[in-house]
């Protein structure tokens, strides 16, 4: 089994946060205290929050609004699409690292 290098790993995922303009940081979350739990709603807020935007301008796209073009709309669900799977994957790291704990003899 490959070790994860847990430093590479979170550079990784703040640099694709910061690409998909989600805040990288708990203060720029507008998160207080560093909560992990709070952290982790927020996050999830701001990824539907995207998904919705991204639908949002499909739908207007569909009606043909002037003011929205394709490839905003593909730029925009790219985003969402994106933000989700970083969010599925950090899930299945915490799953894992909890399992890993929970499987630890005492």
């Amino acid at each position: 089994m490959d070790a994860i290098n847990t430093n590479q790993l979170l550079t990784q995922l703040r640099e694709i946060a910061k690409q998909a303009g989600m805040p990288t940081t708990a203060s720029d979350a507008g998160v207080k205290g560093g909560e992990f739990g709070a952290l982790l709603k927020q996050s999830i807020k701001d990824v539907n929050e995207r998904q919705k935007v991204a639908a949002k301008l499909a739908e207007r796209f569909e009606l043909e609004d002037p003011n929205v073009d394709l490839a905003q709309v593909m730029v925009e669900k790219q985003k969402a699409s994106i933000a989700f799977e970083a969010l599925v994957q950090v899930r299945k790291n915490l799953l894992k690292a909890y399992n890993d704990i929970m499987s630890m003899p005492l």
